[in-house]
């Protein structure tokens, strides 16, 4: 039976990581966690309890006590797996701008982090599976497999984000553009696991690519892994 891999996609807001991450767990049978989406049901809790946003222990309680389960389900949807809190369905509550803007800012906080990279960490242990978000592979799991930095322009990622919110009358371009770039810094310049690729991580540059094609270059990856792991 071939190993079967756990995988850290990290990288910023609207690269991909999402979508790809989605991609390739399904064409690997792999699980798939969204470690942003655990960011944003605390934000979502925050929001709906009233918890101050820079109440750090407050909101690792709210992460403590959340009950928080993925289900994972055989789809081709953007995201073929559901958040739940409890017996809740959040998987698109969490998606909304208001709950993206309070989960940048939760995430902030030590107490947070420490509290969801437990849980992170028990859900990925056993290895298949695909995890995604901001420091997989350099706070989460460091012994991952295979480690991706997945990134593009500012200026790409933020017109897939228009895309992504086309219909919905949630922002113009340039205040995604400005939203963005604002993103990137908290998340670069924060103190508590930056943003930064993981020393042994493979850079990708989806600027120019489909996530068909980025899912392609991790799948030969995945691969050359494979077989390094056969000849050991």
């Amino acid at each position: 039976m071939s190993k079967r891999l756990l995988i850290a996609i990290d990288g910023p807001a609207g690269a991909g990581k999402s979508t790809v991450a989605a991609m390739l767990a399904e064409r690997l049978g792999y699980g798939y966690i969204d470690s942003g989406a655990m960011y944003r049901a605390v934000a979502l809790l925050a929001i709906e309890s009233g918890t101050k946003l820079d109440d750090g222990p407050a909101l690792a309680r709210l992460a403590a006590e959340s009950d928080m389960k993925f289900e994972w389900q055989a789809s081709g949807n953007r995201l073929p797996l559901r958040l739940l809190l409890g017996c809740r369905d959040v998987t698109e509550t969490i998606r909304s701008p208001e709950v993206a803007r309070a989960a940048s800012l939760v995430s902030i906080h030590s107490e947070v982090r420490e509290q969801l990279v437990r849980q992170q960490r028990e859900l990925g242990r056993q290895g298949g599976v695909v995890m995604e978000g901001r420091d997989i592979g350099t706070k989460v799991f460091p012994e991952a497999d295979l480690k991706v930095f997945l990134d593009a322009s500012l200026e790409v990622r933020s017109e897939r984000r228009v895309r992504d919110m086309e219909g919905t009358g949630q922002g113009s371009s340039a205040n995604v553009l400005r939203q963005m770039a604002e993103r990137d810094r908290r998340d670069r310049l924060r103190e508590q696991s930056p943003l930064v690729p993981a020393e042994d991580s493979i850079r990708i540059d989806s600027t120019h690519l489909s996530a068909e094609e980025v899912v392609e270059k991790i799948l030969r990856l995945v691969d050359r892994k494979k077989q390094v792991g056969c000849e050991k």
